[in-house]
């Protein structure tokens, strides 16, 4: 029987005949039973192998590689060897929404805008967004699980934060396409859908260099469409309108100006569009571009950031958050928080987290949205969401603590499907309601609410198959002048931004002292803080440096921090040089002998504060 591939065909090997290289080099092959091609929609496991074999574990954790198996790869793997990244550049079109906004003459669009279920996004979406805090979380994503691995164990992004961050429809149809969208074929659908000529169409495409548009073009050729003008003008219009809106937030690509033609067949019959579900399909694709965002060499992180960024705001009020006083509990979460961008670099935020514990997470944060916006049972749905060729596993069992149950250790994620079996991954979403986790899988709520409580042993497990911490001892902001000698030639960028920590640190410490302090230890922490600036590891010999268990390297359990004003250091303070005077020879006594002429007094000139009268 000839050897066979997984989906059961012939092997290329086996259909030409071998070289004698081939078969000097060529491994005995055994017989091999042809893989079942089983049905994704009574299976949702179907490409998962239950006798995987463990792979080998990295420095730093994993352990256990069976679960984490493209780890070797990860930004968390290579910043654990010491190699960097800087923050990752984010593609946000939230001050893009203003420029196109539905006023009174325009209330035809609107209104269509409003049956849609998109109306939500036009206001919520933030206009700022942070790089430090965005890509912490980005290089805690685990491609495999969906989740973010925190040094207490796993959270995502569910479809119950979709549904109250943004207030838009996550049950309905599933978004699909057929195939990917040629050039012609996205030139005739603007043709047909926006009343463009074929002339202006073809000349969009080029420039875009790819089936897109943009974001400008749509609204220098409409946006200037009020309800004065024909109907199908107004038609073309509010199609442009909902497919720039859909490019501004859900599907937000890293070409940061276009948006891709193929989504407006979704916006064919306008009637239509409401029937979808958008929550899923924004998910879906918010997934893929954290889980592209985890490779080393992407620098750009894509999707509906506004959706991640109030996730961060919702389940971490106490370390990220700066909410809104005026919100209303009927409007979008989104709207509950204020966006801004955080003061810390990259790395502290990064020892933030390191250190995050339980209690610092808020697991159940719509509890007072309830009444306004009731649980989607959907949430409890495990399988696969999709959003076109995008199709990610959607893993509800590895977060019971954020549904309010006791965390279990979870069953092996399973791989989804590829992207050409719509129609079966469309009939396994339509019947989502066979498909949600059952009470048993659900298991025992928490005894009070929001604790966050695990299985006695979930962290042992966790510990295993995780990577908790990602910020490596050499380069935290506590670490010693011999650590900091040892760092890679590679990291020389990131040395630069951990000395400016390291100092920042000091100063910070000595702030949170007050100001009943000696005067030694306040010199010990600026001479350390100068030797570090400055590269160089001298001391005053008329001083000693502080003892270890003075020495202010230390990474405290909370950061104490000073004004905006104290956030960069300043430089050292160095004492004036000193004036020589002759003594005032006038005033001389005559009993004593008169000095010569070389003498000199050295007075150090101090300044004095003048009271004024």
């Amino acid at each position: 029987m000839p050897p066979r591939t997984r989906g059961g065909g012939i092997s290329s090997a086996s259909r030409r005949r071998p070289t004698g290289s081939e078969r000097r080099r060529r491994v005995q092959m055994r017989d091999v039973e042809p893989a079942v091609d089983r049905d994704p929609v009574e299976h949702p496991q179907h490409d998962r192998d239950e006798t995987e074999e463990v792979v080998e574990g990295v420095p730093g954790g994993p352990i256990d590689g069976s679960i984490l198996r493209s780890f070797h790869n990860h930004i968390a793997a290579k910043i654990w060897l010491g190699e960097e990244r800087a923050p990752l550049k984010l593609v946000n079109h939230g001050a893009k929404l203003q420029l196109w906004e539905l006023d009174m003459e325009r209330s035809r669009i609107y209104e269509t805008v409003q049956r849609s279920g998109l109306a939500p996004l036009t206001s919520c979406s933030h206009r700022v967004a942070s790089r430090p805090m965005l890509s912490a979380f980005c290089e805690r994503w685990q491609p495999e699980t969906t989740t973010f691995h925190l040094p207490f164990g796993e959270m995502t992004i569910t479809l119950d934060d979709v549904a109250s961050i943004l207030h838009i429809p996550v049950t309905g149809s599933m978004i699909s396409f057929s195939q990917p969208l040629r050039v012609d074929a996205a030139n005739a659908l603007l043709v047909e859908l926006l009343g463009t000529t074929d002339v202006e169409a073809s000349r969009e495409t080029e420039q875009c260099r790819s089936p897109s548009v943009r974001l400008l073009w749509l609204r220098e050729h409409f946006s200037t469409i009020t309800d004065a003008s024909s109907d199908d003008d107004i038609e073309c219009a509010t199609r442009a309108f909902l497919l720039h809106l859909v490019g501004c937030t859900l599907f937000a690509d890293k070409s940061a100006t276009s948006v891709a033609v193929v989504y407006l067949e979704l916006f064919r019959d306008l009637s239509k569009v409401g029937s979808y579900a958008w929550g899923a399909a924004c998910l879906a694709y918010l997934y893929r571009q954290l889980t592209t965002a985890t490779r080393f060499e992407v620098r750009q992180l894509g999707g509906y950031l506004t959706l991640l960024q109030t996730w961060i705001y919702e389940h971490f009020p106490d370390m990220f958050s700066s909410p809104d006083l005026s919100y209303t509990e009927s409007r979008p979460r989104a709207l509950r928080w204020r966006p801004h961008v955080i003061p810390d670099t990259l790395q502290l935020v990064r020892e933030r987290l390191d250190r995050l514990q339980i209690s610092d997470v808020c697991w159940e944060p719509y509890v007072d949205h309830r009444a306004e916006h009731p649980f989607p049972e959907i949430a409890w749905y495990s399988g696969c969401i999709k959003c076109g060729q995008v199709v990610e596993p959607y893993h509800p069992e590895r977060v019971l603590r954020q549904f309010g149950y006791i965390q279990t250790i979870p069953p092996r994620p399973f791989t989804p499907p590829r992207p050409d079996r719509s129609i079966l991954l469309e009939q396994y979403w339509e019947r989502w309601t066979d498909h949600v986790l059952t009470d048993q899988s659900r298991g025992r709520r928490c005894q009070y609410s929001g604790s966050g409580e695990s299985v006695a042993e979930y962290m042992a497990w966790y510990d295993r198959i995780s990577h908790r911490i990602v910020q490596p001892p050499q380069m935290r902001s506590g670490f010693t002048t011999d650590a900091r000698s040892s760092l890679p030639s590679h990291a020389a960028s990131t040395r630069d931004t951990v000395l400016r920590a390291t100092t920042l640190s000091f100063m910070r410490h000595v702030i949170s002292e007050g100001r009943e302090q000696s005067h030694d230890h306040l010199w010990g922490a600026l001479n350390e803080a100068y030797s570090i600036l400055s590269g160089s590891d001298e001391t005053s010999a008329s001083h000693s440096t502080p003892s270890p268990d003075t020495r202010p390297f230390f990474s405290p359990p909370t950061f104490v921090y000073p004004p905006p004003a104290l956030v960069d250091p300043q430089p050292p303070i160095v004492p004036p040089p000193p004036v020589t005077v002759a003594p005032p020879a006038p005033f001389a006594d005559p009993s004593v002998p008169a000095s010569d002429s070389t003498q000199s007094t050295t007075v150090y000139v101090r300044s004095k504060r003048t009271k004024k009268t």
